[in-house]
């Protein structure tokens, strides 16, 4: 296995690539939650818009529905009463990421060796004699031990504060309110 190195296996963390994707996610769950206090809103004025699907034929069709309470003989809108939408707005967020890359290698060479030496003599009928045998043994082991490992982990944290309506919606959902008390009457 080739030697690791440790700089460019760094180097090829996609780091702005992390950050800009929890960057939109924010993004993303900040405008959920505005469309959210939007939605609460327009309910709390007294009348709201439901998109509708049809199941069968995908078509879709918008109608209004009607969010009064009855109050004291009379119907009013949350609003009318006091209530104002809560707005949530993330207030600060850190991004932590933390990659640890390890390499280690390990090598080991073991070499054993054993000789022996037999010697005898033999007699014959004819001749006599004497003979002698080395041997010799080696046994060599070699290991090489890569390990390799990679860790990372990322961790987002955010803070959510609830904020209030912005005044221009505040004062619209007035206007609206009123209209409609004139116009009932």
């Amino acid at each position: 296995m080739p030697r690791v190195n440790i700089g460019r296996e760094l180097s090829d963390v996609p780091f702005g690539e992390m950050i800009s994707s929890m960057g939109l996610a924010i993004a993303e769950a900040q405008y959920a939650m505005d469309e959210s206090g939007l939605r609460l809103a327009q309910m709390m004025s007294g009348e709201y818009e439901v998109e509708e699907v049809d199941p069968i034929t995908g078509n879709s069709t918008t109608s209004t529905k009607e969010s009064l309470v009855h109050f004291d003989g009379q119907k009013m809108s949350l609003i009318e009463l006091g209530f104002t939408p809560t707005f949530y707005q993330f207030t600060d967020a850190t991004i932590e990421v933390k990659i640890s890359i390890s390499f280690t290698e390990q090598s080991e060479f073991e070499r054993k060796s054993s000789r022996r030496s037999v010697s005898g003599r033999a007699f014959g009928f004819i001749l006599g004699g004497s003979a002698r045998v080395r041997t010799s043994s080696v046994s060599a082991r070699y290991a090489n031990k890569y390990n390799y490992s990679a860790e990372g982990s990322s961790l987002m944290r955010t803070r959510v504060m609830p904020t209030p309506a912005p005044a221009v919606l505040e004062e619209r959902i007035r206007a609206i309110v009123e209209r409609n008390k004139s116009a009932d009457g």
